[in-house]
């Protein structure tokens, strides 16, 4: 289901929206907003053939580093995080953000010209936690909602959780992971998603479901 969802512009407002440094720390609505509108315009501008080695390097120039893919992926790997070594879980998230990665620049390089509604932040300027909204308005269906959870870092606000009509990207992989975890270990996990990020690696690869297994 996440899979449907997750169409050109929702992946667009999905990861692009994190990505710019800035001089002072925006407020996290206002940060969601502004490279949203700054991502879209690159790829129309500079990447309409959907180049995906473009989009890759688009993505991991102005998203990766507003993730907290260390919280994401301890998330995702539940309770068998703490059955992994620091080298283990150097492994899993590295290959876990490839796979975000990976898995999403497929569907940016789609991307067709869709609007988006930012909607207002309701959160305290005190908050150190909070969720931003936004609406992707696709002709013809219904609005797609994505919910970013956010937390105040002291280098800037990070997401930890992605949902996505309220289905969430951590949740999603968890019961997945515990499966190959149960089935293969640790390792076994980490060669599964080290096999999946190889296949997204051929030319042409489509956008598939987020998952492991093929």
């Amino acid at each position: 289901m996440l899979a449907r969802l997750l169409r050109p512009a929702t992946a667009v407002a999905a990861l692009a929206f994190l990505g710019a440094a800035q001089a002072q720390m925006e407020a996290p609505d206002a940060l969601v907003k502004n490279v949203t509108l700054e991502v879209v315009a690159i790829i129309q501008k500079d990447i309409k053939d959907g180049d995906r080695r473009k989009i890759i390097a688009l993505i991991e120039d102005k998203v990766l580093p507003h993730f907290n893919f260390n919280a994401m992926t301890a998330s995702a790997v539940g309770r068998n995080w703490d059955k992994a070594s620091p080298e283990q879980r150097s492994r899993l998230t590295d290959e876990f953000r490839t796979l975000v990665v990976r898995t999403y620049a497929s569907s940016l390089a789609a991307y067709s010209g869709q609007k988006f509604d930012f909607r207002p932040l309701r959160a305290k300027p005190t908050d150190t936690d909070v969720t931003v909204n936004v609406r992707v308005l696709q002709s013809g269906a219904q609005p797609v909602q994505i919910d970013y959870d956010m937390e105040k870092r002291a280098n800037g606000w990070k997401v930890w959780d992605v949902r996505v009509a309220g289905i969430s990207l951590v949740v999603n992989y968890r019961t997945e992971f515990d499966n190959l975890v149960r089935e293969g270990g640790v390792d076994g996990l980490i060669k599964a998603l080290q096999a999946k990020n190889k296949s997204l690696e051929r030319p042409g690869a489509a956008a598939p479901a987020p998952g492991v297994k093929k």
